[in-house]
Formats: structure tokens, C-alpha cells, sequence
């Protein structure tokens, strides 16, 4: 049986949050510049001010229709609802 999902089924490891399964825990690795896009400083200054900073746990709550935006993660006790750029730009570890 294939999935239908738009994130990858593989994702123990590093990646991006926007790749990040829903309902999975991850922890914050950092802030970076996506891949194939380029985020601004002042975005990423905001993401660490919100507290989107290293050793943070995340999850994904859910994803909007059709699996795309908006992400809703939610870091502590706090929910966010995040563009797909800017979770990609937040790296996490996902726990083996």
C-alpha cells in the first residue's frame, strides 16, 4: 500500500520541520536558510524569538487541506500555525 501523504515516511534523522510526519516529536537542531529558497534574516531572527531555538521540542499537530499549509507545530505549551518556507527552515532530530 503506497501513501498519499506529501512527507516522506523515512524521517528518523535530521531534516526540515516541513518534512516532519504530523503527530511525530522532534527536537530543534537550528535555524537555517531552506534549500532552494532564501529565507530572510529578519524571518529567522522572528522564528528564534518566537522560540523556534535548539534543544526545543516540536511536533507537527496537522497540515492544512490537502497535507499543505498551514503547519500547525506546536513548540512547549504554545501552537503555531507556520508557512511551509518557514518550517523548512527550522531543522530538527528526529529521536531513533
Amino acid at each position: 500500500m503506497t501513501s498519499s501523504h506529501p512527507w516522506p515516511q523515512t524521517d528518523i534523522g535530521t531534516l526540515s520541520l516541513a518534512d516532519l510526519r504530523p503527530h511525530r516529536a522532534a527536537t530543534i537542531t537550528g535555524l537555517s536558510e531552506a534549500k532552494g529558497a532564501h529565507a530572510e534574516p529578519s524571518m529567522l531572527q522572528r522564528l528564534a524569538e518566537l522560540g523556534f531555538m535548539a534543544g526545543e521540542t516540536i511536533s507537527v499537530l496537522r497540515r492544512g487541506p490537502g497535507g499543505r499549509e498551514p503547519i500547525a507545530v506546536q513548540v512547549g505549551d504554545t501552537v503555531f500555525a507556520l508557512r511551509r518556507h518557514e518550517a523548512s527552515c527550522i531543522q530538527v532530530k528526529v529521536p531513533a
